[in-house]
């Protein structure tokens, strides 16, 4: 790759010097950009004129009355329609039982038995032996589920882990299946490509609100949306790594008379093995996630005093259940990533298969040892004697916050001045430029914005996303859930360009902030509200500050990637030039990492959008709240159309940020 021209003074009168062009001659070199400016000069003007952007009411269509009468349709036919009697029954039925099947293994395990097994598990998963990572995954492992029990968070705690372990089981074998295709046909991974880039654009949200429909509030639609939710990232890796292996081994295998059967069993699965593990480990924090979240169609655990708790802006009964979910999502990201580490580790290839079968007997023994103790004790609960509360001590920090750190610290106010602040001087003039914009002026903008940066196939579907919206009669809410997405949008790429860029070129503090961006990465997107409530008391601002966290990680690890991975010849020539430091980054590193952050952009979109339709449960109002009314309140006619004018913004703001020559495969969080 050769290395960008830096910029040199040249004088413009020596003799033979090009001169340079002149404002028109730059603006005519880039036509797409002449139109965008165009675009965003008649839609100022329009505001200006108009002074108000709704939708004409001649152009709605009523959408709500169909979906009541669907609904209707479907309470009065869920016990006697052949459709619900012999196949959405059934898969209704078998999610319940398996849940509760695993559910009561759990208990008959008892609080010592589960212990136990998780601590043998992480303990194998990292190596068994005394070895350091065996012994820190086994000692998380065992901190984690002590924590929860002195929490008093036991019994949520295990009606979460049944749900998730049967929706991770059930996610795993179809992301596999799906991902054996895609790995091994180029016509199926064609077919597939775009239906996982359109999921992984979707809310979480999104997932919920149809299966609701179809079967009601409760474990099976929980189930359902978790399932689909998850597969993508274990079909996506999968594929990923049947079609990285080794063509060389592919080769020696064949040349042995291995079948493709026999092929596909001792060499690509073995070879993919990282890969699937990966898959594995995003499949169960996603599914984790939306466990969590399906706390709002019924499905319990620990989401369920979150829930209840942040109505009543209760931070102290809110935190015990989120600490819960913390620690168990560290717990199954660390004992996952113990298990991939394994194979990168040399002494695993000499241990033989006797040695591997004696480990997990005795991690079988010590299950089955521990289930008698407890059971010989009469113990299958958490002794209520050994669980601490926290409730009131947190609610007493948290009002000493709002008391002394809200309002009133000399030089910088305080919280709640900058959450109003940020209201009044950013999201309250966004919301009024975008609602005071004609609407015709807005799809124009949109629909040209798409063209600049990508295909005219993605300016018609942006303008389409716009006018479902507004066909719907939802442009308003949906221009406020769009002003708090951008505000909090161009925060997240302020800051996580920034420090993307410090980390990828000063290493210490890659290594400080690594960790710290890993544990963000295994957070369930319900837990970033707590602190939120805390610091903000609700609101937009707070879902703003709530979305900013969330996609930051994503944004800071792709930026430092890009940086990082540039061609270290450019960057040599440009230091061999005399460049300064500034110069090496402004015109080397950022332009040939340019991939690399518009997919940081792409990426903190779908974060940013997934976050603030979250925020709805905290204050920050518009669409989001609309989708869990609809969903707690049981008007499926307001929360499906507000479902489908997300899925429009998502649509909308992904095919912006997602240029025709970005990279095909998305990062996953």
């Amino acid at each position: 790759m050769s290395a960008p021209t830096l910029d040199r003074p040249v004088k413009a009168d020596a003799p033979g010097a090009p001169q340079p062009p002149g404002p028109a001659a730059r603006l005519m070199a880039h036509p797409k950009a002449v139109l965008l400016l165009l675009a965003l000069l008649v839609a100022v003007v329009s505001a200006a004129v108009a002074g108000s952007g709704e939708w004409p009411g001649d152009l709605t269509v009523d959408v709500r009355t169909p979906l009541t009468d669907f609904n209707e349709w479907l309470v009065d036919n869920r016990t006697t329609h052949p459709l619900f009697l012999y196949f959405l029954l059934h898969i209704s039925n078998t999610a319940e039982s398996a849940v509760d099947g695993v559910f009561s293994a759990l208990e008959s395990l008892g609080f010592l038995g589960v212990t136990v097994a998780a601590v043998l598990i992480a303990w194998y998963a990292g190596g068994a032996g005394l070895r350091r990572r065996a012994l820190v995954t086994a000692g998380t492992a065992f901190g984690t589920f002590a924590v929860i029990g002195v929490l008093g968070m036991w019994e949520p705690a295990m009606d979460t882990l049944s749900l998730m372990i049967v929706c991770v089981a059930v996610a795993a074998v179809i992301g596999v299946l799906l991902g054996l295709l895609a790995g091994l046909s180029d016509r199926a991974e064609r077919m597939l490509r775009p239906v996982f880039d359109t999921m992984q654009v979707l809310p979480a949200f999104s997932y919920l609100l149809p299966f609701v429909l179809i079967f009601d509030i409760g474990v099976p639609s929980a189930f359902v949306a978790t399932v689909i939710y998850a597969v993508p990232p274990m079909a996506r890796l999968t594929a990923l790594g049947l079609r990285g292996a080794d063509p060389a081994a592919l080769e020696a295998s064949a040349s042995l008379g291995a079948s493709p059967l026999q092929r596909l069993w001792t060499a690509r699965f073995p070879l993919a093995r990282k890969q699937m593990l990966l898959g594995l480990n995003q499949t169960i924090m996603m599914s984790l996630s939306m466990v969590v979240l399906a706390t709002v169609i019924g499905a319990g655990g620990l989401g369920e005093p979150i829930y209840k708790a942040l109505a009543v802006v209760d931070v102290g009964q809110a935190l015990p259940p989120g600490i819960a979910i913390v620690l168990l999502a560290i717990w199954l990201d660390r004992t996952t990533a113990a298990a991939g580490e394994r194979l990168d580790d040399p002494e695993e290839g000499v241990r033989t298969s006797r040695t591997a079968w004696l480990l997990r007997g005795v991690v079988a023994a010590g299950i089955a040892a521990a289930t008698v103790i407890g059971s010989a004790l009469g113990r299958q609960e958490w002794p209520e004697n050994w669980v601490v509360s926290i409730a009131d001590p947190v609610n007493d920090v948290t009002g000493w916050i709002e008391r002394e750190l809200s309002a009133g610290i000399p030089l910088i106010g305080g919280t709640q001045t900058w959450a109003d602040g940020f209201a009044v001087y950013v999201l309250n003039p966004l919301r009024s430029a975008l609602v005071g914009t004609p609407w015709w002026a807005l799809l124009v903008v949109a629909g040209i914005l798409a063209y600049t940066v990508g295909r005219l196939r993605a300016a018609v579907t942006v303008v389409l996303a716009l006018g479902a919206i507004g066909a719907m009669g939802l442009w308003t809410r949906s221009m406020d859930t769009l002003s708090q997405v951008i505000a909090a949008l161009a925060l997240t790429l302020l800051i996580g360009f920034a420090v993307g860029v410090l980390a990828a070129r000063v290493g210490w503090v890659e290594r400080v902030i690594r960790p710290i961006l890993d544990t963000l990465q295994t957070l369930p997107a319900f837990i970033y509200l707590i602190p939120m409530i805390a610091l903000f008391t609700g609101g937009r601002f707070a879902g703003v500050a709530a979305s900013v966290l969330y996609a930051l990680p994503a944004v800071i690890r792709i930026t430092t990637q890009g940086i990082r991975q540039i061609d270290p010849s450019a960057l040599e020539a440009a230091r061999s030039l005399g460049a300064s430091t500034g110069q090496q980054l402004r015109q080397v590193q950022i332009p040939l990492a340019r991939p690399a952050l518009l997919l940081a952009v792409n990426q903190g979109v779908v974060l940013v959008l997934s976050m603030v339709v979250i925020a709805g449960m905290i204050g920050g109002g518009a669409l989001g709240v609309d989708v869990i009314k609809g969903l707690t309140k049981g008007d499926l006619a307001l929360g499906l159309t507000a479902g489908i004018a997300i899925v429009c913004l998502g649509v909308l703001l992904d095919r912006i940020s997602q240029p025709a020559a970005a990279v095909k495969e998305r990062g996953l969080r």
